[in-house]
């Protein structure tokens, strides 16, 4: 049974997994450089952890909430669509451990 015309969720559960959420890419490492800031500065700047910020950019992060992307957007002076990309056709690669 689908919740939603056009989706593929069930009640069961959504039908999103691990290659779903690895479409998402973070372009946290790019803003920084081209903000010469430092995670340690963000992280002072917006109250996350830097090891919390490191799992963002290093797109190993499986959710984030919007109070935190609105904080992220505002000490990065950009807008969500600026720190996040979605490709559809092309998952983001992972990074190693």
């Amino acid at each position: 049974m689908t919740d939603h015309p056009g989706d593929d969720s069930t009640a069961d559960g959504p039908a999103d997994g691990p290659d779903e959420a690895a479409a998402i890419a973070i372009r946290l490492d790019a803003l920084l450089s081209e903000r010469q800031m430092t995670l340690t500065e963000l992280s002072d700047r917006v109250g996350v952890t830097i090891v919390n910020l490191s799992v963002l950019k290093n797109g190993r992060a499986r959710a984030i909430r919007f109070s935190t992307l609105a904080r992220l957007c505002r000490a990065l002076d950009c807008q969500p669509g600026d720190l996040l990309s979605y490709h559809a056709d092309q998952p983001a690669a992972r990074p190693s451990s």
